[in-house]
């Protein structure tokens, strides 16, 4: 069945607002929104407004890159759904490795997360991969499958149909190391088997599985022409709007 292809920028903690607003202009002119392909710029909480009025009547979506589960309180730093309704954004990344190797997140918070972007009606980007220590030790797919089942717990079939998946080993993210694209496949085919077995195949065939890690213009259209692979979650790459276009485009 055919797939939603989707390139989401990440651009962690990097751009102002007036950065935010000058790299979309000039995406929107370098970019080929005529496929069919999703694009999703995820600015830091403080540039998200910009970012989106910006995108506003553009084919550019804005997502977030974190969210609480609550919907206030005592959470210094944290942010709410109803605070990024107000923006609004359409998408949240949740349990990228940096948030789990810095922060503390761990699965039973990205499950949380994940729970609460659904509820609150926006899509989750939820991030799953093993460190270079874990591929080398041959545990890939022991941790892999211990994030999925960790972060999807409690979800139902019907919220699979919001839901999507960044496979990101976390050696290839910001080292310029790439998994291979058979090796990217592979994970990302293991991952589809063990959807079809935690919900149902249809579920599996129907959920997008990004690739992250060190994806550039150059490694873009090999990576997307495997079957599972069905878009990017881009670092560095989409702080440039010449490299996003070009991913953009190769796809």
């Amino acid at each position: 069945m055919s797939r939603r292809m989707i390139i989401a920028g990440n651009w962690k903690m990097n751009k102002n607002s007036a950065e935010a607003r000058d790299f979309i202009a000039e995406l929107k002119g370098k970019a080929d929104f005529s496929k069919n392909v999703e694009v999703a710029v995820c600015p830091p909480f403080t540039s998200l407004q910009a970012a989106a009025s910006a995108a506003a009547g553009s084919a550019v979506k804005v997502g977030a890159q974190n969210m609480h589960w609550e919907e206030s309180g005592a959470y210094t730093g944290e942010i709410s759904a109803s605070m990024l309704a107000e923006i609004p954004v359409s998408s949240v990344i949740i349990g990228h490795s940096e948030r789990r190797q810095y922060f503390g997140e761990t699965d039973d918070t990205v499950n949380q997360r994940v729970k609460a972007v659904l509820k609150a009606g926006f899509e989750p980007i939820m991030c799953v991969g093993e460190t270079k220590e874990q591929r080398e030790a041959d545990k890939t797919e022991e941790i892999v499958e211990r994030q999925l089942k960790g972060g999807l717990q409690g979800l139902t079939e019907e919220d699979m149909k919001s839901l999507v998946i960044a496979y990101e080993p976390v050696w290839a993210i910001g080292t310029g190391l790439t998994a291979t694209p058979e090796q990217a496949q592979a994970m990302h085919d293991f991952i589809r088997k063990l959807l079809s077995k935690l919900f149902s195949e249809a579920v599996a065939e129907a959920v997008p599985i990004l690739y992250g890690g060190s994806v550039k213009p150059g490694n873009a259209a090999e990576l997307m022409a495997k079957p599972d692979i069905d878009g990017a979650l881009v670092g560095g790459a989409s702080l440039k709007a010449d490299d996003f276009a070009g991913i953009i485009n190769a796809c």
